[in-house]
């Protein structure tokens, strides 16, 4: 009876330590930073787009013209520094027309990439 009780004692106290035991954070996926969204643009090509944000997590089996930039943050301290985060851009033709997310776009982001201004077409007026 006393091997028993000693038994749960010791369990019930090695249970009480657990708290004490060293977790690791798990991050999964793509760590994406806003100013990396700030350099994105409208026009820009699938091999830009991979450039500035890396490949992809996942792309759509079914749809080839939409890419998943997804991250997941697993605290082993505590639960309110769990987070998840993710950002869909969309593709017409291998150029980069929309994106939708957790990040806010920037400003410049709807003015189409390489699109000449009316300051440069001026500029090119007055040289010719």
């Amino acid at each position: 009876m006393l091997f028993r009780v000693a038994a749960i004692a010791i369990a019930l106290s090695l249970s009480a330590c657990s708290s004490w035991v060293y977790r690791i954070d798990i991050p999964q996926g793509n760590y994406l930073e806003q100013k990396s969204i700030d350099k994105l643009q409208v026009g820009m090509t699938k091999e830009q787009v991979k450039f500035i944000l890396g490949s992809p997590v996942v792309v759509d089996a079914f749809n080839k013209d939409a890419w998943h930039y997804v991250y997941k943050f697993k605290s082993g301290r505590n639960k309110k520094y769990n987070s998840k985060k993710a950002f869909i851009l969309t593709f017409k033709e291998d150029k980069l027309i929309d994106a939708n997310g957790d990040f806010t776009l920037p400003e410049n982001f709807y003015t189409p990439f390489n699109e000449v201004t009316e300051t440069e077409k001026r500029k090119e007026k007055f040289k010719q």
